[in-house]
């Protein structure tokens, strides 16, 4: 039959309150700081199409001037061209290349951040199973356990944690 035993009454209750800790301390810092990196990833891309936009512009602008003229308009039209294709690759290219450098430093800094994250939870739930060891080898051999005991207990959980 489960028995609902005071410590474990205590321990969810402590896991409840450290749930709510990391929920405001930690998830909701790291998802603004992640959305705050969409954002700049959206600006980037957003300024990238306005550079392409504006590229388009001046190919129009270049085209319009220049559509009157005769012998000598036709080879300024074919040169203008020329430039604005070549500046309109240019944009582009830079445009993709920047882009491409916000999003891949964004994705590593996500990264890294979850594997630091992942690693700051992990060294808290360990802190977390010592401290219950600790309350488990108190309440099984009295509030005046000696050393030794502990020793025991943390031996053989260490031993049990290395056969896995």
């Amino acid at each position: 039959m489960l028995r609902l035993d005071f410590n474990l009454v205590l321990t969810m209750i402590n896991l409840v309150v450290l749930y709510l800790i990391l929920r405001k301390f930690l998830f909701r810092p790291l998802m603004n700081i992640m959305e705050q990196r969409r954002t700049m990833i959206a600006d980037g891309l957003q300024h990238a199409e306005d550079t392409k936009k504006e590229a388009y512009a001046l190919k129009s602008q270049y085209e319009s001037a220049l559509g009157g003229a005769k012998e000598e308009s036709t080879r300024i039209i074919g040169q203008a061209k020329k430039d604005a294709k070549a500046e309109y690759d240019r944009i582009l290219d830079e445009a993709d290349q920047a882009a491409g450098k916000l999003i891949r430093d964004a994705r590593e800094t996500i990264d890294l951040e979850k594997e630091k994250t992942l690693r700051d939870m992990q060294s808290e739930v360990a802190a977390l199973a010592v401290s219950a060891a600790k309350k488990m080898v108190k309440q099984q051999y009295g509030a005046d356990a000696d050393q030794a005991a502990y020793d025991q207990f943390l031996k053989e959980a260490g031993d049990a944690h290395d056969d896995k």
